[in-house]
């Protein structure tokens, strides 16, 4: 078997950037993956058809509600669930098959089957062992379940995010678990698609990690569109029949106890690495309590020889962070030196309106005891946003008191994942509020929200 200076186990986000900087960077590289394309989740089952899903149902909620106020008149579209579902997949064929062209291009082979670890240096595929100085893990994440409630993709009408994409037809009645990115974006899908959508979450917000304010808007407008919230929930089990099922919560405050009905359940709460099969624990990889591999800043683990990164180790499983994870270990495998500036790291919900952040959230800046200064600004003072139906949000910044250095930006509204990436140039450089203020920004776009919360930081915004 020919010798490889780096072998990387799982085709994803992380796994597929990692190679190509390796092989950019002159090392012979293969990547492991038993799935019949690449990409991994990401690609597959995860953010690229959801985002094809989401635009679909967005352009049929436009079509339903805001056509005839532009003067676009006629009967609204019906939905051709089966050709929805078409289009989904040929957005996934696309991407997956031009990892496919990169590879080739790049001269990494794709070592089909699943990977397993057998000894420092050697990674196991079907019968064959190949040599490899560096081996790394990109093996990723599974959505995760709770305690009573049993999953089953196969047509079952309980489905994680997996079997969420692929639905047999649009269910009258949804109950998603879990308030989370994956349970809000399907769950507006469907809504929109015309399903009744209840959420329920164990916690008494949805979104756990975003910013207080975020929360609550974005919470008031997800209602609005007319998703139900069922907060401070525990599901105690789901009763499931062929075709229907029931789920029983109990509520945290008084401990009563319900029971709703439902077409499908969603079953959002959250992932988990996936390392089954591996063999890291025979090798001398040592994993965190959480099932997540232990690294050291370089990536290594605690086995010489084997590093890993991505949803597979700590930290926020994005896809984007674990393609820096990627590109980084790539240079410090090559002998040169990569970083990944944790701080920096935007999370965004797709949904309408996104909802974007980076940085720190007010709550955590003030439990540290750092005094700052917050700026705001509604979009209902922005002209464009006004014009496409979407003022409702707003862009939110803070910053340190003394230095007006950026800390952290929040934002709902339109565009807000691809708004957020001028903070997070700006924070890269460590950037001011003013620095944001005094950049001119075009006139009419959605950015002079952001331009003028770094101005609500100084002197005021202009147009609040």
């Amino acid at each position: 078997m020919a010798a490889y200076d780096v072998i990387i186990i799982g085709a994803g986000p992380g796994g597929y950037v990692c190679a190509i900087r390796c092989a950019q960077l002159g090392l012979k590289t293969a990547v492991v993956e038993g799935r019949d394309t690449l990409g991994g989740t990401c690609l597959n089952v995860g953010c690229i058809p959801s985002k094809a899903l989401l635009h679909a149902s967005h352009s049929l909620h436009e079509a339903e509600h805001n056509f005839a106020k532009m003067g676009l008149k006629g009967k609204s579209p019906s939905v051709d669930w089966k050709q929805m579902k078409a289009y989904k997949d040929d957005v996934i064929g696309q991407n997956t098959g031009g990892i496919e062209f990169l590879f080739k291009k790049n001269k990494i082979d794709w070592l089909k089957g699943w990977g397993s670890v057998p000894a420092a240096g050697k990674v196991k595929v079907g019968d064959e062992v190949h040599d490899a100085k560096h081996i790394v893990i990109a093996s990723g994440s599974v959505p995760t379940s709770i305690p009573g409630v049993e999953v089953d993709n196969d047509g079952g009408v309980v489905v994680d995010s997996t079997g969420g994409l692929e639905l047999p037809k649009v269910p009258k009645k949804m109950v998603v678990i879990g308030a989370g990115v994956i349970g809000l974006e399907l769950g507006s899908v469907y809504k929109r698609l015309g399903s009744e959508v209840t959420v329920i979450e164990y916690l008494d917000v949805i979104t756990p990690t975003m910013d207080a304010e975020v929360q609550r808007q974005f919470q008031r407008i997800l209602q609005k569109q007319g998703l139900e919230f069922v907060l401070g929930a525990a599901v105690q089990k789901v009763d499931a029949s062929k075709t229907k099922a029931k789920v029983t919560y109990k509520l945290r405050k008084d401990d009563s106890e319900v029971t709703i009905d439902a077409d499908v359940v969603l079953v959002a709460t959250g992932r988990k690495p996936y390392t089954d099969g591996l063999g890291l624990a025979e090798v001398g990889v040592e994993l965190t309590p959480r099932g997540q591999i232990k690294t050291d800043a370089h990536w290594a683990t605690t086995a010489k020889g084997i590093y890993a990164i991505g949803d597979a180790i700590e930290g926020p499983m994005l896809a984007h962070k674990a393609e820096d994870e990627g590109m980084a270990l790539a240079e410090v495998l090559a002998g040169k030196h990569g970083h990944v500036n944790y701080g920096v790291i935007p999370s965004v919900i797709y949904t309408t309106p996104e909802v974007a952040s980076v940085g720190k959230t007010e709550a955590e800046l003030k439990e540290e005891g750092r005094a700052i200064k917050v700026g705001k600004f509604s979009f209902m003072g922005n002209g464009r946003a006004k014009a496409v139906f979407q003022g409702e949000g707003f862009v939110k910044m803070i910053v340190d008191k003394e230095t007006d250095r950026i800390l952290g930006c929040h934002i709902i509204g339109p565009g807000a994942g691809d708004l957020i990436h001028e903070i997070c140039v700006g924070m890269e450089f460590g950037a001011s509020a003013q620095d944001i203020a005094l950049t001119c920004h075009a006139h009419p776009t959605f950015s002079e929200a952001v331009r003028e919360a770094a101005l609500a930081c100084g002197d005021g915004p202009i147009h609040a």
